[in-house]
């Protein structure tokens, strides 16, 4: 599987590693990684649950679209690439959803 918008993003932080981070947020989210980019995953992933509760769509998709990106730095961060992301995901359809949570215990 793949997307293209979403490999070019994750290739676009990619090539950021090494750059100045006084002049690229992504190369500081990768020069502090895990840590920084993982609690910006969180505080996004938070504010996303907010617009969600409150049912402001417009805010839902530009959090969600925040919550895309700061994954792909961890992502990115941690060597795992797309198309590892994309398997599991494949391999987790082979199965229910409950089975799949049960499988992990």
């Amino acid at each position: 599987m793949s997307n293209p918008i979403l490999q070019e993003l994750y290739d676009i932080i990619l090539s950021r590693r090494g750059e100045d981070p006084k002049k690229s947020w992504t190369a500081r989210l990768l020069l502090e990684a895990p840590s920084l980019p993982a609690r910006k995953l969180g505080e996004e992933t938070t504010e996303a649950i907010i617009a969600a509760m409150a049912g402001n769509r417009d805010e839902l998709i530009g959090e969600a679209a925040d919550v895309v990106y700061h994954l792909l730095v961890v992502l990115a961060a941690a060597d795992i690439t797309l198309d590892e992301l994309w398997d599991e995901l494949s391999r987790r359809r082979q199965q229910s959803g409950i089975e799949e949570k049960a499988s992990r215990s």
